[in-house]
């Protein structure tokens, strides 16, 4: 298994990290505990350290079970993280709660990498000013938070924020070769180079979205005539930039947790044909998009409910992969109808608000119609 360095921390992980938030389900909807303990007891043995979940992964159960797990091997052996649900919090005694009651679920006496789960920069002003922060770095004195981080997924300029706020132990980033340009993206990988920031990342497959290409593009990989799947190639790709110490992977199978570890122990970077192409396949994608919606969110709130950058969002999704599975589930959401276009009365409130000027009604128009026959 390839090691990466914190330089740092002064400490060395598995570049493969297992990632508790899509683990194996039960017929009840719980976690197949015996399952996804035989996929665990694979990723040790064959060398996986890291080991990331959170408060509400899998409705509160991944953070006991994931703890009660790791506990039957040496501490120093493995480095656990969790995080705190930062949108729980409106008080530093809520905070406070929440990290005892974590260190609880866990059974463990202190966490390796605690991370402010998801903050953007709204969120991170407010845990500075509850201080929250501060509570935190107290915490990490006492030894009970070994190194202290943030998870992000909201823009660059937030993130440019966020992370040269202060010195931080490392921070998790949703990075691969499609996302090069959304949320950190390359420039928020480059900033955290520039400032000594070791990157977690994930979604490195995007939600598995990138392990299922379409047929033109994923012929493209066949050219390179490699028995490399694209997954593996999606891992492959985030693993050639050294500031990345840890790859998490939610693995849901056994056989996924095989893929993933052959890729990583016997990695070879990409040869310069091989990153051409990845980059090429990323750039058709997203010349795929319906529109340039960046999700700003100025042309909300819609008076009539719509969610406007949702839909564009799964629009845009949808013609990227040219696949509807990608998108049906928050498609086809209960109770995320009442947000569907067909809500919008095409008042045009939104259309001057919209920096990219999108015409908004009539782009929600081709949402609707194009994702409604794809479904039907």
């Amino acid at each position: 298994m390839e090691e990466r360095m914190f330089e740092n921390l002064k400490i060395k992980t598995a570049l493969l990290g297992f990632g508790a938030m899509r683990l194996p389900l039960d017929e009840k909807g719980g976690i197949d505990k015996a399952e996804a303990e035989k996929m665990l007891d694979l990723a040790y043995e064959k060398g996986v350290t890291y080991y990331d979940t959170a408060y509400t992964y899998h409705g509160g159960e991944s953070e006991p079970f994931l703890g009660a797990y790791l506990k039957k091997y040496q501490r120093s052996t493995y480095q656990l993280a969790t995080k705190l649900p930062q949108w729980l919090v409106n008080s530093l005694d809520d905070a406070k709660r929440l990290f005892e009651e974590q260190l609880a679920r866990l059974g463990h006496e202190y966490i390796d990498f605690y991370l402010i789960h998801a903050i953007d920069k709204k969120a991170f002003v407010k845990m500075v000013d509850l201080g929250v922060v501060t509570y935190l770095e107290e915490e990490q004195k006492q030894g009970r938070i070994k190194h202290l981080g943030f998870s992000f997924h909201s823009t660059y300029e937030d993130f440019a924020y966020i992370a040269s706020f202060r010195r931080w132990d490392f921070c998790q980033i949703q990075y691969n070769y499609l996302d090069t340009e959304e949320q950190a993206g390359d420039k928020g990988y480059e900033l955290c180079t520039k400032l000594g920031i070791p990157v977690i990342v994930m979604e490195p497959i995007k939600g598995g979205s990138l392990a299922t290409l379409p047929p033109d593009l994923e012929e493209k990989l066949k050219v390179l005539g490699t028995q490399t799947s694209s997954a593996a190639y999606a891992l492959k790709w985030v693993a050639d930039h050294p500031n990345v110490k840890v790859i998490l992977s939610g693995m849901s199978t056994y056989d996924q947790v095989q893929e993933n570890l052959q890729t990583f122990e016997q990695h070879t970077p990409l040869t310069q044909e091989e990153m051409q192409t990845l980059e090429e396949i990323g750039s058709v994608m997203r010349s795929r998009v319906g529109n340039g919606c960046t999700g700003c969110k100025y042309c909300r709130p819609c008076p009539f409910g719509v969610d406007i950058p949702g839909n564009f969002a799964l629009w845009n999704k949808f013609r990227m992969f040219e696949n509807y599975a990608v998108v049906k589930q928050m498609w086809e959401h209960e109770k995320e109808q009442d947000k569907r276009p067909t809500s919008c009365t095409e008042c045009g409130q939104c259309v001057p608000l919209c920096p990219q000027h999108i015409n908004i009604p009539e782009d929600l128009k081709l949402v609707q119609s194009e994702l409604q026959e794809a479904r039907s």
